[in-house]
Order: C-alpha cells, then sequence, then structure tokens
C-alpha cells in the first residue's frame, strides 16, 4: 500500500497552500526599478489613496505592514512573504505612490547604531 493511500500521507496540512513566488509577482524574478535592500526603510502614504483598495491580498498585506516605517527585511516576515517577492511587490507600490522608501543604513553611509538596534529588536521579535 503506498504512502498516499495508506493516510500516513505525503502532505503537510500545515505548510498551506504551495505556490511558487513567481505566480505572486507576474513572473516577474526582481525588481529593477529601484535598488532595494534588507534595510531600506519603506512607510505607506497617508491617508492611504482609495484606489489602494482594489490591490491583490498580497499587496493589501504588504501595504498594511507598511503602515509605520518598516524594513524590508520585517515586511517579508510580518507579511509572511518571500523577500524577492516583497521587494518586487514593493517596487510596484512606489511606482504607485502608495509607499515611499528612504536611505538606509548601508556602509557608505555609516552604521547608526540605533537603526542597528532596531534592526536587532525586529529581528528578536520574529
Amino acid at each position: 500500500m503506498s504512502a498516499m493511500s495508506s493516510g500516513s500521507g505525503w502532505f503537510d496540512e500545515d505548510a498551506g497552500p504551495v505556490v511558487r513566488p513567481y505566480a505572486l509577482t507576474r513572473g516577474r524574478t526582481r525588481a529593477t526599478s529601484y535598488e532595494l535592500n534588507l534595510v531600506t526603510l519603506v512607510v505607506a502614504r497617508q491617508p492611504v489613496p482609495p484606489n489602494a483598495r482594489g490591490l491583490s491580498p498580497n499587496y493589501q498585506r504588504v501595504l498594511s505592514v507598511c503602515s509605520t516605517p518598516v524594513s524590508i527585511a520585517e515586511v517579508s516576515a510580518k507579511a509572511d512573504l518571500p523577500l524577492g517577492v516583497v521587494k518586487i511587490l514593493i517596487s510596484d507600490l512606489i511606482d504607485r505612490e502608495y509607499v515611499v522608501f528612504g536611505p538606509d543604513s548601508s556602509p557608505t553611509d555609516g552604521l547608526k547604531l540605533d537603526m542597528m538596534q532596531k534592526v536587532l529588536d525586529g529581528i528578536r521579535k520574529l
């Protein structure tokens, strides 16, 4: 008797539906418009434009996470979406002017201790 017919299953019900990342981004594999990295800060424009309600559920999740300034890495974790997908979705939201992004803590800018602490605190909360 095979594993599938015996009921022991090959599937993990806790895993949820499996959707390939490129299906969430209409086949795109990278955000080409902007240089977004893990610590780039993003925030949704306030108030959110009324036509943002017509966005797909994944865009809605990302937009809701961006209600306060957060890093790209935090958006990925809080929206429960892969980092590459989040970069593409945020790039689209920036193009539509629903989200703005600001300076990150890249090595050329000189790392700021308070930003590093915020990132560390965010990682600890995960």
